[in-house]
């Protein structure tokens, strides 16, 4: 699933059961339903991925990276520094 495009009808944003969400375009694994939570952006936001390289991260500011698929660089959204469900985390 690529988290960049959202036309109104993203399907995962609410959707918590256990399980683990892959990469659209090579369905390399990115994130486990253990570190998803509710979040009041339209997209699914979790807290950390499967492993270190199942993305790969570039700085676009200060707070915030670009993220894409560790395996084929699909583009996936973004990494928020310490915007995640408690204080030090940050959010996918």
């Amino acid at each position: 699933m690529s988290f960049c495009q959202f036309f109104g009808g993203e399907i995962y944003k609410d959707h918590f059961k256990p399980g683990v969400y892959v990469c659209s375009k090579c369905n390399h694994p990115l994130f486990s339903s253990r570190s998803k939570f509710a979040h009041s952006s339209p997209w699914p936001a979790f807290t950390e991925t499967i492993r270190e390289d199942s993305v790969t991260k570039m700085m676009e500011t200060l707070t915030a990276y670009k993220v894409l698929c560790g395996k084929c660089g699909n583009g996936l959204g973004h990494e928020f520094v310490n915007d995640g469900p408690e204080e030090g985390i940050s959010r996918f």
